[in-house]
């Protein structure tokens, strides 16, 4: 037994039933959401993993051109720790905020 060539596993979303305004008031969908949240920390996680994974293996096959070759991978790998991880909270903002949309006044 194992899991078929070609499937793909699905992720349940949010529980529907979470209160964010009273997250106490049913505590098996505060379990389902609170696993939700660590889940889609883990995916991230792993992401920004391959990715620098792919950083690395470029930088070692272009040698010397490193700095214009891999520049989308480092840019792609930069936006995808930016405000993953664990223990993050009492960092600067800026080091590890989500990326700010420049607005035009």
């Amino acid at each position: 037994m194992g899991r078929k060539k070609g499937a793909t596993l699905v992720h349940d979303g949010p529980p529907d039933d979470f209160d964010p305004e009273n997250p106490y008031k049913d505590p098996v969908a505060m379990l389902e959401m609170r696993e939700y949240l660590v889940r889609e920390k883990w995916i991230d996680i792993e992401k920004a993993k391959i990715l620098r994974e792919k950083v690395k293996w470029c930088y070692r096959v272009e040698g010397i051109n490193h700095l214009q070759k891999c520049r989308h991978l480092v840019h792609q790998y930069l936006e995808s720790t930016r405000g993953i991880g664990w223990g993050k909270d009492h960092r600067p903002h800026a080091f590890h905020g989500p990326k700010v949309e420049a607005t035009a006044d």
